[in-house]
Parts: C-alpha cells; structure tokens; sequence
C-alpha cells in the first residue's frame, strides 16, 4: 500500500492537461502466438509467458500472460484499433500471488469511459472495489509500448500515456526514446537492435519522491519486418528489475 500511495502523489504533484499526438501505423499487428520467458536479472526462470494476438473486425485483442513458479499471474488484455493511428479501446490487468506486493484486478473501456479496480495491499486487507469514469485521450498506450516502438520514425523520441492504477486510476507520461544500438543474441544469431529507455514525466518535485525509479530497457529489431526482441525492468511500480525474452 506504501507504494501506491507514494505514486498517487507522484502523479498528482506531476498531473498535466498537455496531450501527445497517437502514434500513426506503419506496420499493422495480425495473428500472433508466442511463448515469452521472463527471468531474474541473474537468468533464473520465474514465469513462463503466452502472447496472443488476434485480429477481430475493426480491432486486435492481445493479451500477454505469465505464470509464475510461485503461483502467482500476470494477465494483461488489450483490445486495439489500427486505422491511420493506434487507439487503445480497452484494457484489462490482473496481477496477483507472492510475486507481487499489491493484488490488482483492473479494466477500463474507452467507449463506455468507465473502469472498475478491485484492489488488495496485502494478503489480509479487505478488497477494495472502486468504480467510476475516466476520459482517455487518444495517446493512451496500455500494453502496447513495444508496438510503439516498432512504428516510431528512426531516432526520434516520443510521448505518451499510460493508466497508473494507485488503485484509482490516473494518467500518466511517457517518454520513449531510443538510445542506442546493441547486439542481441537470438540463439546463436548475433542481431543488432535499438535500444528504447522508457522513462515516466514525473515532474521535479514528484522526481523527489520517487528518485530511485529504474530504467525501462526494451530492445527492438529494425527494418522492413521489425520485432520485440527483449525487455528488462520491473512489471509494477517500485518492483524488482525482471527480463522478458523469447529464449
């Protein structure tokens, strides 16, 4: 529960009424089914991952879950569109088990503009369920940070939005920009990637709050057909440093 309080007032002292632009399609998502892996900094295997992606109509679902070795789940539902621009139409998160200090049951939808949260600080607490209406702008990316990444013009940084539950829900920025090129190891193959910092806009005095916030890590391929290659930094505020990757 410290935790979320002291984001909650990170995001208030940081609350700012300036929107980004949603990010144009340059290459459109369709059918996906991959098996993730997420580790420890030192390689040891927490969770085993599944990403599925489904084009429906108009939209995509997409929803990323892992299990852990400890009982715990991450499951994360996104439904999206991909005309001209991307638009999140809604989102839904359940993280729960050891693993993580907080249990959070989340959804928003953008065409009824309501969310409902049902949130534990502990295994012991009573659940708390809040419900209410939140407007989403249209540079609101919940779950789709990678496939961002992936359509950003080379070199260049940009902002958006991302729905903090702390447990209610807030806006908050994000900058995303690329720093670098690595090489990564895709088995055997030796595979150049660029190198994305994803940072929140706290503002200076929210920065005092939470100074010790990590960098978000995710490395993308580039070209004609790019790709997520790996991620390494905490799945929930205030987290331990986890790594997401196909291997």
């Amino acid at each position: 529960m410290k935790a979320l309080a002291v984001l909650a007032c990170a995001l208030t002292l940081a609350a700012n009424a300036a929107f980004a632009e949603p990010v144009s399609v340059k290459f459109t998502e369709g059918v996906s089914h991959a098996f993730p892996v997420l580790r420890s900094v030192g390689g040891e295997k927490l969770a085993q991952g599944e990403l599925v992606q489904i084009p429906r109509g108009d939209s995509v679902e997409n929803r990323l879950t892992f299990r852990f070795r400890d009982g715990s789940v991450y499951d994360e539902r996104v439904v999206f569109s991909q005309k001209d621009t991307f638009t999140l139409m809604s989102y839904q998160i359940v993280q729960k088990g050891p693993s993580f200090p907080e249990s959070i049951e989340a959804r928003v939808d953008r065409e009824t503009g309501r969310y409902e949260v049902r949130y534990k600080g502990d295994e012991d607490a009573a659940e708390e369920i809040l419900k209410g209406k939140i407007e989403l702008p249209t540079d609101v990316y919940n779950g789709l940070l990678g496939m961002l990444m992936k359509n950003m013009p080379a070199g260049t940084a940009t902002t958006v939005q991302i729905i903090a539950f702390t447990p209610k829900p807030r806006l908050v920025k994000m900058l995303l920009t690329p720093a670098g090129s690595d090489t990564v190891m895709m088995g055997e193959a030796a595979v150049s990637a660029t190198r994305f910092l994803v940072k929140p806009q706290l503002g200076l005095f929210a920065s005092l709050l939470v100074s010790d916030l990590p960098d978000v890590k995710v490395w993308i391929l580039g070209g004609e057909a790019p790709a997520f290659l790996k991620f390494e930094g905490p799945l929930f505020f205030m987290g331990p440093i986890w790594r997401i990757d196909w291997s």
